[in-house]
């Protein structure tokens, strides 16, 4: 392991978050106003009958906005996510809230120097040998439209509860339909396909490219999870997770064996006013293969751990901090995702595999200029360090960074532009850079 590494991403990290404290807990930061008027933009529906008192009725539409507000807090929100729905169904009693939303969102983008064969500007990508028929590229994309439905509802026996599925057109060619997440909250159970526990997608920059930063961690599955909350300041997190494993056999020398046990994956955070925390995740897998020589499986064990936080500082400005490090995670997220990773060859044993290491680290700073205009920059980078040496053409690190402009012309209709940077170096030194300008726009409803 490279301390330099370390050592640097960590002052990255702690410089860009952990000043924090009431004095910065700032309620009326400009994208705390910007969640509010996206709130207060939606229609409410009474489906069975208005209340007859009209002091009554706005006191339960100020209470479904309240919780629309909240829906931007989620902890497992990320900036691309769809805006909470325009039309809200609510019954008489306000004991049932349901809501049908989604977006259209297009994007175009420009590479040169060498095109990326991907609608995500993913450093992993970058072609390292020079291809004349390949130097520029322009693409277009409607991957990110979506479509999603959420009930919210209190129960005299189960207490509050959620439901909310949501499937994008990211599949094949961007334009196939498929499910993104799909999970019941309960209190302070959640059940389903969601977000892992051992990712804080609020603590990500924004970005106009759909990949982001090269150290996100953004796996999804079918999982369990117990979050609670004690006095408003403090949440605990602890998750049993389907694993989804890239572990790089041979068919001949080794040999993947199913999966069988889950990922297990807990975090503590410490939040001092809504949108704003610092967390602390951590996983546990188990990644199994067999040798095929001596005809027996092996359970090697992976582990990673993220520190993260988001912060408003001052009223117009957002901080945004990520650092992680494991062995046996790289199928978790970013560019290390794209390889098989998980467990490698063993050079010195044949037929014995291991978990090599990885480091990422994130920073980026948001700058309103008022609730609806904003521009933020970032920088990410991924380490691969095994303890063997591998080919010269694999992998060794990844650097990305951007910077961008959003616009919101109205509560549902936002505007970007961006500027991407990319570098991907192999393990020879051999390295390539990568650049593209990206537009988008999107429409929510």
């Amino acid at each position: 392991m490279n301390i330099r590494y370390i050592t640097m991403s960590a002052a990255v990290l702690l410089s860009a978050s952990f000043a924090f404290g009431d004095d910065l807990a700032n309620a009326n930061s400009l994208v705390d106003r910007h969640i509010q008027n996206i709130a207060n933009s939606n229609k409410v529906i009474f489906i069975d009958g208005k209340p007859d008192d009209a002091v009554e009725r706005q006191h339960q539409i100020d209470s479904v906005r309240s919780v629309v507000s909240e829906f931007y807090y989620e902890q497992f929100r990320h900036f691309q996510d769809p805006d909470a729905p325009y039309f809200l169904f609510m019954s008489k009693d306000a004991g049932l809230a349901m809501g049908i939303g989604g977006a259209v969102r297009m994007r175009g983008y420009y590479d040169w120097g060498g095109a990326i064969p991907a609608t995500g500007f993913a450093p992993y990508l970058i072609p390292m040998t020079t291809d004349p028929t390949n130097m520029h590229a322009f693409g277009t994309t409607p991957a990110g439209t979506c479509l999603f439905f959420r009930i919210i509802g209190r129960n005299k026996r189960l207490g509050n509860y959620q439901l909310y599925i949501e499937a994008n057109f990211n599949g094949y060619g961007s334009r196939d339909f498929h499910l993104k997440k799909a999970y019941a909250i309960v209190n302070d159970w959640t059940i389903g396909y969601a977000s892992s526990t051992f990712s804080d997608p609020a603590a990500v920059p924004p970005t106009v490219d759909a990949q982001g930063p090269n150290n996100k961690l953004s796996n999804t599955s079918v999982l369990v999870r117990w979050m609670p909350t004690v006095r408003n300041r403090w949440v605990f997190a602890v998750s049993a997770e389907t694993p989804s494993t890239a572990i790089d056999v041979d068919g001949t020398h080794t040999k993947k064996v199913t999966n069988w046990l889950p990922d297990w994956s807990a975090f503590v955070q410490y939040q001092w006013a809504k949108g704003q925390h610092v967390r602390l995740a951590g996983i546990v897998r188990t990644l199994s293969y067999r040798d095929m020589s001596l005809e027996k499986n092996y359970n090697p064990t992976g582990w990673g751990l993220q520190l993260s936080s988001v912060a408003h500082p001052w009223a117009p400005v957002t901080t945004y901090a990520t650092l992680n490090y494991g062995r046996g995670m790289e199928s978790l997220g970013g560019d290390l995702q794209i390889g098989n990773y998980d467990l490698i060859p063993d050079p010195v044993q044949q037929g014995r595999m291991y978990a090599p290491a990885a480091l990422g680290w994130c920073a980026g700073v948001q700058y309103n200029f008022n609730p609806n205009l904003f521009m933020s920059l970032s920088a990410s980078s991924t380490y691969l360090m095994p303890k063997h040496e591998m080919s010269a053409s694999e992998y060794k690190n990844g650097l990305f960074c951007d910077i961008n402009v959003f616009w919101n012309l109205t509560p549902r209709i936002q505007l970007g532009a961006e500027y991407d940077l990319g570098r991907r170096q192999n393990r020879s030194g051999e390295a390539r850079w990568a650049q593209r300008v990206g537009a988008m726009a999107q429409f929510s409803f």
